[in-house]
């Protein structure tokens, strides 16, 4: 056998806080071998970007790393004896040598990663020229080069262009250019699928396969999507509080998991088709004459559009969609991104001017809707943000921010004296009170989301507009959330509409689907039927382009 591209033992990272020594990492051990996948799974806080990072250095000057990281090198010399660089005693020169060549990264976030004042050619040139294995004229060939290897289009044109330029998907490429640029090889990838759609989503792991299989690189990929961990990996790591709990086979590990905790990762991952159930107790529940109810949102022909500048034409971001969402119902509305799902829960709440058509939310045409009348149907609409972080001001205690809609509409003179019920919306969200005295960056990723429901619900909306709550949360976080949010849902009656690109999510919560491509609507119906009989392409495309929890169901649909 090969020997290991990185070889992990005994790994143990501590963080020096204000409050305390934290414990990030504690005996940790792996090892991943060239041309092969390894996953490593588990909940935020478990250890597996901490140890990611500790492979190229990157940890803050607030850790202490104990145990060994050896890095085979890809040149001679880069160790001292020839035999890989030991990370956790390396000089900095050491590890700038290495990083890049012997061992790069793929971050979560592309459009933090790319520098957006200098072009994605310069930024792919910036490693071969600090590590000198180019001449300076062939740099911006070199970097045409592997922007074509990872199938960006028009590479000798777009080697100029700056990263708002490119969509989601296309940065993500240029990230994972940029890793491959010096022939690293170990690729760490750390979620690098978590904000894409599922179409985009299944380029990237293609891409990815094809770096594995073609290259021989050493892929360590860092998820929470247990598809992609089906679609993707050789081997699985499972993390927990630091430790690994579990290392198996993916097959293996899939079929016949031996720790409680990764059985009950496993059972948190929602799957597409199990909806049915769910949708027919809702319906079983609903009053006679339901379905004539007046609809709380009624779009006949919607369009928006927006205007063009520098004399660059208008833009149509929907097109004549017709969509109603009737009082108590939950309709998803899914595709990908740039087809108008956002642009159409922006204007259902009043955020945007709708140019076209009739769009009437809870009586109120919002086509021309003045601002005395926008201000007397916002307090019935609530609205659960994608990203809790950025939507909390971080000044604010959680509730303060829970509060602001209650003080806004008069509801109540201060945040002190609404604090009464804010407890209960904290309560209904199963925060515990005392949580509300917290700012938004004490909280984990799922309890701001909580926050966040609290914060949509307090007015009692008779509408609630969900745009992408679950995207960045853990399975095992994801489900707690899309359970609580479905109680709530039936305890509190609120029609609803649940914008996502999980179809499997979606099938879990909705009524309704609706898709959404390039701006119009190509199909609508039940949940069930819809996933289980589509009838347009594009519907059976997002379907395929879904990994599925079982890897040789998966490699079977891949085949």
């Amino acid at each position: 056998m090969t020997a290991p591209a990185v070889q992990i033992r005994d790994l143990a990272v501590t963080f020096a806080t204000d409050g305390g020594d934290v414990r990030a990492v504690e005996g940790v051990s792996l090892d991943v071998r060239p041309g092969e996948c390894l996953a490593i799974v588990g909940e935020s806080g478990s250890g597996k970007s901490v140890t990611a990072k500790t492979i190229l250095g990157l940890l803050p000057e607030t850790a202490t790393v104990r145990g060994a990281v050896v890095l085979s090198s890809a040149a001679d010399g880069a160790g001292s004896d020839g035999a890989g660089l030991d990370v956790v005693t390396a000089s900095p020169s050491q590890l700038r040598a290495a990083r890049g060549r012997d061992a790069a990264m793929v971050f979560q976030e592309p459009s933090t990663a790319l520098n957006p004042v200098y072009t994605v050619g310069w930024q792919i040139a910036e490693g071969l020229r600090a590590h000198g294995h180019v001449p300076r004229g062939e740099l911006k060939a070199a970097a045409v080069d592997v922007l074509r290897r990872v199938g960006i289009p028009d590479p000798e044109q777009r080697v100029n262009h700056y990263p708002h330029q490119f969509s989601g998907g296309q940065k993500q490429r240029i990230v994972i250019a940029m890793a491959l640029a010096l022939g690293a090889g170990v690729i760490i990838a750390d979620e690098p699928t978590t904000a894409l759609d599922v179409t985009v989503q299944a380029e990237i792991l293609d891409l990815l396969r094809r770096l594995r299989d073609e290259n021989g690189a050493a892929v360590i990929l860092i998820t929470h999507n247990m598809g992609v961990v089906a679609d993707l990996a050789d081997r699985v790591a499972v993390m927990y509080q630091g430790k690994v709990v579990e290392q198996a086979e993916v097959h293996e590990l899939f079929a016949q998991p031996r720790e409680e905790y990764t059985k009950l990762l496993l059972a948190a991952v929602p799957r597409v088709g199990e909806g049915r159930a769910r949708a027919e107790a809702r319906a079983a529940t609903r009053p006679q004459g339901w379905a004539d109810a007046t609809p709380a949102v009624d779009a006949k022909d919607l369009t928006i559009t927006y205007p063009g500048r520098f004399r660059q034409p208008d833009f149509t971001a929907v097109d004549a969609v017709s969509l109603h969402i009737l009082p108590g119902e939950v309709v998803g509305l899914v595709g990908e991104s740039g087809s108008g799902k956002t642009t159409i829960a922006r204007a259902i709440a009043g955020l945007q001017p709708v140019s076209g058509g009739s769009l009437t939310v809870l009586g109120t045409e919002m086509n021309g809707v003045s601002r005395r009348d926008l201000r007397a149907v916002r307090p019935r609409i609530g609205f659960v943000f994608q990203d809790p972080a950025t939507s909390f001001n971080p000044l604010l205690t959680i509730a303060d921010c829970v509060a602001e809609p209650l003080v806004v509409h008069g509801r109540f003179r201060s945040p002190a004296a609404a604090r009464g019920r804010v407890d209960e919306l904290l309560e209904a969200v199963q925060l515990p009170r005392a949580y509300g005295d917290r700012f938004p960056h004490e909280l984990s990723g799922g309890q701001r989301q909580r926050a966040s429901l609290a914060r949509a619900l307090a007015l009692d909306p008779e509408l609630l507009i969900a745009d992408e709550p679950t995207s960045a949360l853990d399975v095992s976080v994801q489900a707690r959330v899309l359970e609580l949010f479905a109680e709530l849902q039936r305890d509190l009656g609120f029609a609803c509409l649940f914008v996502s690109h999980d179809l499997a999510v979606v099938d879990l919560l909705a009524d309704r689907i609706a898709v959404l491509y390039h701006g119009q609507l190509v199909e609508e119906g039940p949940g069930a039927d819809l996933l289980e009989h589509p009838r347009e392409d594009y519907t059976k495309k997002l379907l395929a382009s879904l990994p599925i929890p079982d890897p040789t169901a998966q490699r079977a649909r891949r085949g």
